[in-house]
């Protein structure tokens, strides 16, 4: 082979392979536009709705690879529904026990796309001292660059259906408080 066609080939090589790393980005939530809200139905009724004020993470994504990995910590002393008695009792051993456990994590590592766009992320959800297998979905995922940031933001709505028992917390199965708890994550995280 001719050395000037290897040095092509060689270059050729090198530039896709550096394209393919330029494809890998690592993005943090924006407090200001991240928001990991649950809902409970109550007794069967209304619809009780809280969130958790404070939360940070991070998203790395491979898009050439379509592969990617998210973390995410909530800080379980923020829960806030709006009614004080009701957060405080969140916050006791009954539910979250945030004073021996302030703190619940999410991490996934199969992520899965639709395109360029994600579709849902697999991972683990730690509280209460047990790690559970959650599957997110995305009811609508994209990026775009910020206007004000100067830098590409990337974002959706996540949400997925958690038995809380699961994890230990009972409080109340048995008389008619629902198990079942809605998990919504709207998140935005900024390219760093």
């Amino acid at each position: 082979m001719k050395p000037f066609l290897i040095c092509t080939i060689a270059t050729a090589t090198l530039s896709a392979a550096s394209l393919a790393r330029a494809e890998i980005a690592t993005y943090s939530a924006d407090p200001t536009h991240t928001f990991i809200t649950f809902e409970a139905k109550h007794f069967g009724t209304s619809t009780l709705r809280g969130r958790f004020d404070k939360k940070e993470g991070s998203v790395t994504i491979d898009r050439a690879a379509k592969t990617g990995k998210v973390d995410f910590t909530i800080d379980t002393t923020s829960i806030s529904t709006g009614v004080a008695p009701l957060d405080n009792h969140l916050k006791s051993k009954d539910f979250f026990n945030a004073a021996e456990s302030p703190t619940a994590k999410f991490s996934g590592d199969k992520l899965s796309f639709d395109g360029n766009k994600v579709s849902s992320v697999a991972g683990t959800l730690t509280m209460l001292g047990k790690t559970l297998p959650v599957t997110l979905t995305a009811s609508n995922f994209n990026c775009y660059d910020s206007p004000i940031l100067k830098r590409e933001v990337c974002g959706g709505d996540f949400e997925t259906t958690i038995a809380r028992s699961q994890w230990g917390m009972t409080y109340g199965v048995a008389n008619g408080i629902p198990d079942n708890i809605r998990l919504l994550i709207q998140v935005e995280a900024v390219k760093q």
